[in-house]
């Protein structure tokens, strides 16, 4: 069996190469019905109302490093007046303004590591099991890894707070000013998609969004309320309120929204992504993912698709006797679904 480093590296092989045509019509049909609006409300209402129009994004590159079949691109881009986000760019050699290509954004992981954010997914630090940004612009993607804020190079400014110390007091900051971490999160993400299609050289209608761990919580946090985005993966966390009340677990701050479990669950969050294509990996023996309460939110996500009269766009994969990684079956059934969904 493969190392973990060998089959990241192996996303060369042909799954790339078996794109499928997304479909058009799915794509078209509105996302808000009656049934699904009073949650949708309530659900932005938790989250602190309406996020501001994105301005000028006042994009910035650092430096350009060449890599093996793709460049790396260091750049900052503007979040909020006075909010740069950093990020790298990860651009395939043989993609320009004249042949383009479906993006990918790439939200990171937590685990504890808060010296790490966008440099994991781009291949240039962490685990290699995580270096899923390297591997999919192998495979033809242009890629966005942009730091979360209290990460890496979004860290305390001030130097004052360390690690979870910053972490906690952006979160408290926020919900004392009537919104959530979730909120800031979902603006952050959109203005990557902001900066993503302002790229000449990316399909404006062909981009997705990936991520492991917490940033499988911001996939599904996003999905409602991203339209650019076609297709979404996530990967190993979908804890859902009832099994984080059930097993006492102590979860990363994206995950809680004010006031929003009388109103639904997780699940019900991600559904509403529908009819846009989502795929989720799960681990059956991921305790961040209290798999009984996952198996029924698995459900109600694809009956929501079912309602929606897409329910081939929504996917769920659990492995069996997995914890909270990214498995080699995992990581495949995502190269397929990327391009199934975002590939000509």
């Amino acid at each position: 069996m493969p190392s973990r480093r060998e089959f990241i590296k192996s996303t060369t092989l042909a799954a790339g190469a078996t794109a499928l045509a997304a479909t058009t019509q799915a794509q078209s049909k509105p996302a808000v019905t009656k049934k699904t609006e009073p949650f949708r409300q309530k659900l932005l209402d938790g989250l602190g109302g309406p996020w501001p129009k994105g301005g000028d994004l006042k994009p910035k590159k650092l430096k350009t490093e060449q890599k093996d079949g793709y460049r790396l691109e260091w750049i900052t881009y503007e979040l909020e007046p006075g909010d740069r986000c950093p990020a790298i760019l990860l651009v395939p050699d043989d993609v320009s303004d004249k042949s383009t290509a479906p993006a990918v954004a790439i939200w990171h992981q937590h685990a504890g590591q808060y010296h790490l954010g966008k440099t994991e997914p781009a291949g240039l630090a962490g685990n290699p099991m995580h270096h899923t940004g390297a591997a999919l612009a192998k495979l033809g993607y242009v890629v966005l890894c942009p730091d979360a804020l209290c990460f890496e190079e979004r860290q305390d400014p001030q130097k004052k707070l360390r690690g979870g110390a910053y972490e906690r007091f952006e979160f408290l900051r926020y919900t004392v000013a009537g919104q959530c971490m979730a909120w800031k999160n979902i603006l952050d993400m959109r203005r990557a998609i902001d900066y993503l299609v302002s790229r000449p050289e990316v399909k404006a209608d062909r981009i997705g969004c990936y991520g492991h761990s917490m940033g499988s919580t911001h996939t599904w946090l996003v999905g409602p309320w991203e339209p650019r985005l076609r297709a979404l993966v996530g990967n190993c966390c979908l804890p859902t309120y009832a099994g984080i009340h059930r097993t006492k677990l102590l979860h990363c701050f994206p995950n809680f929204i004010p006031g929003i479990y009388e109103h639904g669950d997780t699940p019900d969050i991600a559904a509403l992504t529908a009819p846009r294509a989502l795929h989720l990996n799960l681990g059956e023996t991921d305790r961040g993912t209290p798999i009984k309460e996952a198996r029924a939110g698995v459900k109600t996500i694809a009956k929501a698709y079912a309602e929606a009269g897409v329910p081939e766009n929504f996917s769920a994969f659990i492995e069996p006797k997995t914890g909270h990684v990214l498995s080699e079956k995992m990581w495949g059934k995502t190269q397929r679904f990327f391009a199934k969904h975002l590939r000509d």
